[in-house]
């Protein structure tokens, strides 16, 4: 589809990703409208690129419905806003947080998709459930469930163009938080990272061009092919990371730490 003109709404758009990708709409002629809990920075992308603003908290159950009905009809919507909680599965259970996060990250995107019914869908999983990292198993079970729904959407609705980005590492503010894991840093500078304005151009490009997924960087598609041979991989350099009952909440509105080290963050060039 032919993004210039399109009313398209980008969740998660305050920081990262989304903030990368609304403003790569823009610049194609998007008419945007941007969601995320901070008002703040979404006055600020607002300022740049004239979209509409729609500050909601989509980790709480009912929010995604209340902003559809603000936002109406859309022609493209991008269900980016994500966080997670960076806890061992056995402590953290099914407690409050964990709760919101898989709201965050599935059952909202799936209530406004099932409320706007847009043309085009575009879901951000994640690289997570088939690479899953100490601390981050239910985030990476909220992402494989979003996966699963997103190729089942393609099936469920033929007239409807259905796309699903799986980023990598990206370096984004996410990365400081993650490095909070203890044993992840030496892990991550390993690892090939891509740039959050490259992949905003690889999704708006998939828009325009009707593809149906986009994995970045690209040297990770081999990981969802042949995850088996990842996920050994990857328990052993996790041996190396200490998971003990540290429970923390990442995020714009995630804990001490987290805030401090998104505040951190500088772009690594």
């Amino acid at each position: 589809m032919e993004i210039q003109g399109r009313r398209i709404l980008v969740t998660g758009a305050s920081s990262g990703i989304g903030h990368a990708l609304a403003l790569e709409l823009a610049s194609r002629g998007a008419r945007l409208v941007v969601t995320a809990r901070s008002v703040d920075k979404l006055e600020e992308l607002a300022a740049a690129t004239d979209a509409e603003v729609f500050p909601a908290d989509l980790s709480i159950c009912g929010a995604a419905a209340d902003l559809a009905a603000r936002v109406g009809p859309v022609d493209i919507l991008v269900n980016n806003a994500g966080a997670g909680l960076a806890a061992p599965v056995a402590t953290i259970g099914d407690d409050e947080q964990a709760r919101a996060a898989f709201e965050l990250n599935y059952w909202s995107p799936l209530a406004l998709i099932g409320a706007l019914t847009p043309p085009v869908i575009v879901n951000v999983t994640s690289l997570a459930p088939v690479t899953p990292w100490p601390l981050s198993g239910g985030y990476a079970a909220a992402k494989a469930a979003l996966s699963v729904a997103t190729e089942t959407l393609r099936m469920e609705l033929p007239d409807t163009h259905v796309i699903e980005v799986v980023p990598g590492p990206v370096d984004t503010p996410v990365q400081a938080e993650v490095r909070l894991i203890p044993g992840s840093a030496r892990v991550l500078d390993k690892l090939p990272t891509g740039s959050a304005e490259r992949l905003a151009r690889r999704i708006a490009t998939a828009i325009e061009r009707d593809r149906t997924r986009v994995v970045f960087p690209r040297i990770y598609y081999p990981a969802l092919a042949l995850p088996t041979i990842g996920r050994r991989i990857l328990r052993v350099l996790a041996r190396n990371v200490r998971t003990d009952d540290t429970v923390f909440r990442t995020g714009s509105q995630g804990d001490a730490a987290s805030i401090a080290a998104r505040a951190s963050w500088r772009p690594r060039r």
